[in-house]
């Protein structure tokens, strides 16, 4: 079991910034495939950013240019900094890893390539 710890949702105004956060173990940290992903209820989980393995991002569209995905190695931590959130940027953040190793990380964009998942934190941006 790897456990995620994930912090930093809240309340904001429009154009405001958040800065979620990802505790993972060390082990992770270096070697897994990592991501944001979002779901607002009744709709389907979505990727918003991710790491690969060999530590290459990718965001999707409506956030590129807005969020950024990093990791902090000497902490064990996963960060997306959000800017300029927008109203239809609320939901559900949930951090995931997975590893590689055992047949995750082959489609990083889709939940299904992660095994690990954080509880979540939520996110709310009014107009």
């Amino acid at each position: 079991q790897v456990d995620l710890v994930e912090s930093g949702g809240g309340s904001v105004q429009a154009g405001e910034s958040l800065t979620l956060s990802c505790v993972v173990p060390e082990y992770v940290v270096g070697r897994y495939c990592m991501a944001w992903f979002r779901q607002d209820p009744g709709k389907e989980r979505e990727v918003v950013a991710t790491f690969d393995h060999y530590d290459k991002t990718t965001y999707a569209g409506p956030v590129e240019g807005r969020f950024n995905i990093a990791k902090d190695k000497a902490n064990n931590t996963l960060f997306l900094r959000m800017s300029s959130l927008k109203p239809e940027d609320t939901a559900m953040y949930y951090c995931a890893a997975g590893d590689p190793r055992r047949g995750y990380c082959y489609n990083i964009a889709i939940p299904g390539a992660y095994r690990y998942w954080g509880q979540g934190t939520q996110v709310t941006v009014s107009s």
